[in-house]
C-alpha cells in the first residue's frame, strides 16, 4: 500500500464546516471541523480505491481573495 501526502483546506460555511483535498477535486461536510475531515478522508479513501488517475502536487498553497462584478 503506498502512503500520499495530500492537502486539504477547511472552513465553515453557515451551519457545517467544508472540507476540500487541493490535490483532487473532492471535499465533504460535517457539523465541526473534526466530522469535515474524517468525511473527506472517508471520500479520498473511495476515490482512490478505483482511482489510476495523477495526482496534483501542490506546493505552498496560498490563500487571497478576488473580487468580481456579476449580475
Amino acid at each position: 500500500m503506498k502512503k500520499i501526502q495530500l492537502k486539504n483546506i477547511i472552513w465553515k460555511d453557515g451551519e457545517y464546516y467544508v472540507a476540500q483535498c487541493l490535490n483532487v477535486d473532492i471535499s465533504s461536510f460535517g457539523d465541526n471541523k473534526k466530522d469535515a475531515l474524517n468525511n473527506l478522508n472517508e471520500a479520498l479513501e473511495l476515490y482512490f480505491e478505483d482511482e489510476k488517475g495523477s495526482i496534483a502536487e501542490v506546493k505552498n498553497p496560498e490563500l487571497f481573495t478576488s473580487s468580481l462584478n456579476h449580475a
